[in-house]
């Protein structure tokens, strides 16, 4: 009963996310469209960011699905990241007109719904594994100086996506879908040319870099 109950707390907060936006869905109305008692819905989720972050996992899932077919279909390194990105700007769509204000809990220190957060954990390691597939079956293969640490860049320049996408007042974010027809052969041309003996020592400082940030 008390997995039922909470499975039932999480959807009712999402549906309101989508319908109502952030602001407007509060734990008291989340209980009481659930039918439960607002000490309940606390008692399986701490706050509304541990529920922002239930919301993250629903849309990582369902782009998950979505950039696998993608995936299916091969290709080199540029086709695949286009197609993954343009996957999760589908997948992100339903929430558009609230994504500002998920954006503001998700930057704030310390919240739940942090994409960096260890409560984003299982969220965060969906959409990296994705990415690491998107690598992993690129062909021409990845140069293997960069083949362990590439997913988690071309994460964190989803991110930057995610960002702009939320901003986009375009209609149906046209913006947002030129910007990843741009940036995906610009990737593939910086990987393609790491493979160059010039390049090769930028490549490494890169890399470090990102360890250094990371540990």
């Amino acid at each position: 009963m008390s997995d039922d109950t909470k499975e039932l707390v999480r959807a009712t907060a999402l549906r309101l996310f989508r319908e109502r936006g952030y602001a407007a869905t509060t734990m008291r109305a989340i209980a009481q469209e659930a039918g439960v008692a607002t000490g309940n819905a606390y008692y399986h989720f701490a706050s509304k960011d541990h529920l922002v972050q239930e919301l993250y996992l629903d849309v990582n899932r369902e782009h998950v699905v979505r950039a696998r077919e993608v995936l299916a279909r091969g290709g080199d390194l540029t086709d695949r990241l286009r197609g993954v990105l343009l996957a999760g700007v589908d997948a992100f769509a339903d929430y558009h007109a609230f994504g500002g204000e998920f954006i503001t809990v998700a930057i704030r220190p310390g919240s739940a719904a942090s994409p960096f957060s260890a409560h984003s954990a299982d969220a965060r390691r969906l959409s990296q594994g994705i990415f690491r597939e998107l690598v992993e079956g690129a062909t021409p293969a990845v140069p293997t100086v960069l083949r362990d640490e590439l997913p988690e860049l071309l994460w964190l320049a989803q991110l930057g996506v995610t960002l702009f996408w939320v901003y986009d007042g375009s209609h149906g974010q046209r913006r947002t879908r030129t910007l990843v027809e741009g940036i995906a052969p610009l990737i593939g041309r910086l990987v393609r040319l790491s493979r160059l003996p010039v390049l090769r020592g930028a490549a490494d400082d890169v890399l470090a870099l990102v360890r250094a940030v990371r540990a």
